[in-house]
């Protein structure tokens, strides 16, 4: 059954399945096709490698396949990472098997992913590869975000994975973000017990010197050379913040939003805002890093305006 033609004509479903309009969706398909077609070459359907020489058979979609053509496999995939569903129900949604549906899955998600890649979405993993203008003046923002696990049986990986902020288990990121809320950098998944500050410190960032980082109190202490470190006040044990203070506050506050408008960004998806169940090949780290490419590619289309990028503190 071919789903994307039910629905390439319906404005509102089709964002509400996908996350995408129309014209996101078309401007995406090109890159996911060279990437399906790039791994296919190279693996059968069933994950195996394919044998080399001239005579590679090539790649042709079988008569009964549920998914048949490229517009249908990007809309599976983008429909499971925006509901975020159990994989029995999601198959039966488009009428196959739970294990095809989990089969499906994981060859199209590696491709959504590397097709991101391909069109400079996807964040960077680590510090070292940002490349970032000199230019002084600029500000960044940086913030924690945790999503839950299920409960693990072994009692050490319960401690290990129990956020006490959260009161449940959870793995954790940290993402850093420009003024128009895009993610450059998205820290490796850790335990639900590592704190936002550690995880800064494990990050190694350097920021050009005369920026500025805004962050909230979970960051207290952190710093980078040559950065001017944006952080509401705390209130003092058994006293008051004076106005100028509390108005100091709420002004980097205002300005701190828009890394709580990119996480929120990233959890239209809700594979990263629902407990995730999936853990094959890394997949809880994979798709934190997908949803936040698709967060930066959909604001090229759609970009979020704000009324300053500084601050006076």
């Amino acid at each position: 059954m071919n789903y994307y033609a039910r629905y390439s004509q319906k404005g509102k479903p089709f964002v509400a399945l996908t996350g995408l309009t129309h014209k996101e969706f078309k401007a995406l398909l090109p890159a996911f096709h060279s990437r399906f077609l790039k791994r296919i070459k190279r693996y059968t359907l069933k994950g195996k490698k394919r044998g080399g020489g001239q005579r590679r058979r090539r790649y042709v979609e079988y008569g009964n396949s549920p998914l048949p053509t490229i517009e249908d496999k990007l809309m599976f995939i983008l429909v499971y990472l925006r509901k975020g569903t159990t994989q029995d129900i999601f198959g039966a949604v488009f009428n196959m098997s739970q294990p095809v549906a989990s089969k499906w899955i994981h060859i199209l998600h590696p491709c959504l992913n590397q097709a991101l890649a391909d069109l400079g979405e996807r964040p960077v993993r680590r510090a070292i590869e940002l490349q970032l203008s000199s230019k002084k003046g600029q500000v960044f923002f940086q913030d924690g975000t945790e999503r839950p696990i299920q409960r693990p049986k072994d009692p050490k990986l319960q401690r290990l994975f129990y956020s006490g902020k959260k009161k449940k288990h959870c793995i954790k990121n940290n993402v850093l973000v420009n003024p128009q809320a895009k993610i450059l950098l998205l820290t490796p998944t850790c335990e639900g017990t590592r704190h936002d500050k550690k995880i800064a410190d494990e990050t190694g960032l350097v920021l050009p010197r005369g920026s500025s980082l805004c962050q909230d109190l979970g960051f207290q202490g952190f710093a980078v050379p040559g950065v001017t470190m944006l952080q509401p006040m705390k209130k003092p044990r058994g006293k008051e913040l004076t106005p100028e203070q509390k108005e100091s506050n709420r002004q980097i506050s205002s300005l701190r939003i828009r890394v709580e408008h990119a996480i929120g960004g990233v959890k239209r998806y809700r594979i990263v805002k629902d407990q995730v169940r999936a853990r094959k090949d890394n997949f809880r780290d994979r798709v934190m890093e997908t949803c936040c490419g698709l967060h930066n590619f959909r604001l090229n289309f759609r970009p979020w305006h704000y009324t300053s990028d500084s601050v006076k503190v």
